[in-house]
């Protein structure tokens, strides 16, 4: 009888602790998009202090000023849903046991996101901070989300964790880790892009200035980087979306198909961008 309180009670922590992580790592998501809004607008020093904005706390509101303090407010949100996570996952043994080390490397990543994020304005948009910040981001985002999927699958009943485990094809597992690394690598990649002013150094598609192998220097170096590593994860996410289809699981097979069209859908945006002149939109 102890026996199964105490299963139910760590299951009900488990669902908990998930809840408040996908929850967080939503926010983050937003918070990255609201990043990326900031960059776009060109609003990234439209608060010239940290962490007040013009000496307020709330600043004058003005268009630029209002979307960087935004991009601060939900800075704050995430730091808080992640206190309450973190918190959450240390009080309770089963998820200190299971989820504590990602709880800590989350808060970790949190701090150093929050240093960045000081240190862009403090360094005038110095482009090897501003893309450490996305790097970062990208990096809590992405522990946020495992921390929530662990906890979800930690709540399950035994028997639906082991069904899980069987129905897992050969090698897949490997394959979409080498894709994270690459999704992550390729968007750090496409902020230094950014962040370096390149996105229109070859301002045609898919030659560059005319030439299909440019020399690889410089700024042209940083975009035919960027586009050669986009085709790379073309491949691999069509490979796994090829491999996914042998899967018992179907949100398994879902995944893998929707990841590669998101990945196409993404390529287009990426020509679409050169071709017109990198819009705001």
């Amino acid at each position: 009888m102890s026996g199964s309180f105490s299963a139910t009670a760590a299951t009900r922590e488990f669902a908990v602790t998930a809840r408040l992580a996908t929850a967080t790592a939503m926010l983050m998501f937003t918070l990255i998009v609201v990043g990326s809004v900031v960059r776009t607008t060109g609003s990234g020093l439209a608060c010239p202090d940290w962490p007040l904005c013009h000496g307020r706390l709330i600043p004058p509101l003005q268009f630029n000023i209002l979307v960087e303090w935004f991009h601060r407010l939900i800075a704050l949100v995430v730091g808080l849903g992640l206190l309450a996570t973190a918190a959450w996952t240390g009080w309770h043994r089963e998820t200190r046991a299971r989820l504590g080390g990602l709880a800590a490397l989350s808060v970790t990543l949190y701090v150093t996101q929050a240093l960045l994020g000081a240190l862009t304005v403090w360094k005038l948009l110095d482009p090897n901070v501003v893309s450490g910040h996305l790097a970062v981001a990208l990096l809590l985002f992405a522990t946020l989300l495992a921390l929530g999927l662990i906890a979800r699958h930690e709540s399950r009943a035994v028997w639906q964790r082991e069904s899980v485990l069987r129905a897992r094809p050969p090698g897949l597992l490997p394959l979409f880790g080498l894709a994270t690394a690459a999704l992550w690598a390729q968007a750090v990649l496409g902020g230094l892009v950014s962040t370096n002013h390149a996105s229109l150094v070859c301002p045609d598609w898919p030659t560059c200035n005319g030439d299909w192998f440019p020399p690889m220097l410089g700024l042209v170096a940083l975009q035919m980087s960027h586009r050669f590593g986009a085709y790379i994860l073309v491949a691999v996410l069509a490979l796994i979306a090829w491999r996914s289809r042998g899967a018992a699981d179907a949100p398994v097979r879902t995944m893998g198909t929707l990841l590669f069209l998101l990945v196409f859908a993404q390529a287009v945006i990426g020509v679409a961008s050169v071709r017109l002149g990198v819009p705001v939109w």
